[in-house]
């Protein structure tokens, strides 16, 4: 596996078991940008923020999970893609609302860029957030 698919790896599982920045800097750069097109996530730019927003859901949904779909690595580009299926319900304290006890399934992809040293300098997630908020009774 070469080098950006090992960061890009280790990086995903330590952001989707919710570690946190303290979890993940290690694989970034330390001005790394985020970025998405999803409602929750609009005023989220940089990737340390994004880490913890990450963190913050294991708060009020203690079992999420997710289960990786497809990685695939473009050497050309240095840059990393991963689809997978992010799952969860809401059964404690926090988030926008008491808690639900719904579920939701919820498809995304990140893309990572990478710089030349290896290290994660962008990711954009792409995510129907609206539909992961209507399942989880968050949204009419």
């Amino acid at each position: 596996m070469s080098s950006i698919a090992e960061t890009a790896s280790t990086f995903f599982e330590a952001c989707e078991q919710g570690r946190g920045w303290e979890g993940c800097k290690a694989y970034c750069t330390a001005d790394a940008t985020f970025s998405a097109q999803a409602e929750p996530l609009l005023d989220v730019k940089r990737l340390e923020q994004y880490t913890e927003w990450m963190k913050a859901l294991f708060t009020f949904m203690p079992d999420a999970g997710y289960e990786i779909k497809s990685f695939a690595i473009d050497e050309e580009r240095r840059s990393v893609c991963a689809y997978a299926v992010f799952s969860a319900t809401h059964t404690g304290e926090g988030g926008p609302c008491p808690p639900t006890g719904k579920s939701t399934s919820t498809d995304y992809a990140y893309v990572m860029e990478f710089d030349r040293d290896d290290k994660i300098r962008h990711v954009t997630k792409i995510w129907h957030a609206g539909l992961a908020m209507k399942d989880l009774g968050w949204v009419a």
